[in-house]
């Protein structure tokens, strides 16, 4: 019999707010053209001094834990720079971003990291604890990305729990198929080191977290997302949040949407003939 996680101690934890950490990486030209090739994106990959695709920063700075001190679901153990939340699922619910330029191939980038916030609430399957990450991304002494990064940490679903099915999403004006198999989720993975194995371990994601099936990674909806609103108005937005509403899962077809409001455009991930899995705002203002 598993046992029920213990409830968090939030004054502990909030302990965290205010903690930072500051990592440097070089932005090469071998990591723009993986980038660029597990993104499917068109055209040759941006060499030496050209502008990189913007969100790769997800690729640069990540921790290097020693594997021998990786928590069993292969994130580094809890309590460094994010608190020790005692929840057994860590996901990231959504972020948004302010870009002052663009990164390039060749840089050296400097992340600048600080806990912002550290909040419990009560959901419907139980205790949620959201933990608030502000980024500073530059290079060449220059601020180029403020990121603002939310995570939730929440128990396993019980047994048999069920829960009222979230509505079929509305279609976008735009909208573009699309596919995440096991290789999309294990190359992305690989690119910004993420070892958490709901990613790509099938085993450890239905048996110990009880999902369906391998989990498509968030930042890469986002990244995705944020490509397609800048192909349909020809640049980058400046702006773009995007928030987390249900999981979606390698096996599952889904499309990217897109519809005009006003001066922003809506985004959006769903499954077929299901629900929004990732909604997003970009805007170029």
């Amino acid at each position: 019999m598993s046992q029920e996680p213990s409830l968090p101690d939030i004054d502990h934890l909030r302990t965290w707010i205010g903690r930072g950490e500051v990592a440097v990486d070089v932005l090469g030209e071998d990591l723009a053209r993986k980038y660029h090739a597990t993104m499917d994106f068109p055209g040759e990959a941006p060499r030496h001094g050209q502008a990189a695709p913007r969100l790769i920063h997800f690729c640069l700075a990540q921790p290097a834990a020693a594997t021998a001190k990786l928590g069993p679901d292969g994130h580094p153990a809890r309590g460094g720079f994010l608190p020790p939340v005692p929840l057994p699922r860590r996901m990231w619910a959504g972020g948004a971003f302010t870009f002052h330029g663009d990164l390039r191939v060749g840089d050296v980038v400097k992340r600048s990291s600080r806990i912002e916030n550290v909040v419990l609430k009560e959901g419907r399957t139980g205790a949620l604890c959201f933990v608030t990450v502000h980024h500073r991304i530059e290079a060449n002494n220059a601020l180029v990305l403020e990121e603002r990064q939310d995570i939730v940490y929440r128990g396993v679903d019980a047994p048999g729990a069920s829960a009222k099915p979230p509505p079929v999403a509305d279609q976008g004006v735009h909208q573009r198929p699309m596919k995440a198999g096991a290789t999309l989720l294990f190359r992305y993975s690989a690119l910004t080191f993420n070892g958490h194995r709901i990613h790509y371990d099938r085993r450890y994601a239905t048996e110990v977290e009880g999902y369906p099936g391998l989990v498509v990674h968030g930042p890469m909806q986002a990244a995705l997302l944020y490509a397609y609103a800048s192909e349909l108005r020809g640049t980058p937005p400046r702006c773009f949040s995007f928030r987390g509403l249900s999981p979606l899962f390698d096996d599952d077809a889904f499309a990217l949407h897109a519809t005009e409001d006003r001066d922003m455009l809506k985004v959006w991930t769903a499954k077929q003939d299901g629900p929004v899995c990732m909604a997003a705002e970009a805007s170029w203002s």
